[in-house]
């Protein structure tokens, strides 16, 4: 457990070694999330990424690919026609 101090402003400073656990910079955003009155906080960008990758999960499977290869493939081609090569 690690513990935050609330400046006049409203402001925390998170401690380094949660940075380092959330891969956080300076400029990065947070997202902080509420559940069943808990408070968590996670790093915008990753949780974006998490997302998106939700999002297309089973996608490739759908179009007929059954391979990484396969997909990789299909997007040089794809690649190829688009530069006109």
């Amino acid at each position: 457990m690690e513990i935050a101090k609330i400046s006049s402003k409203g402001q925390i400073t998170i401690p380094i070694s949660i940075r380092n656990k959330l891969n956080l910079k300076t400029g990065d955003k947070i997202v902080i999330l509420e559940e069943n009155g808990r408070f968590y906080f996670e790093n915008s960008a990753m949780l974006a990424f998490r997302r998106a990758e939700d999002a297309f999960a089973g996608e490739a499977e759908k179009a007929g690919f059954s391979t990484e290869e396969e997909m990789q493939d299909y997007m040089k081609e794809i690649r190829k026609e688009v530069r006109g090569y």
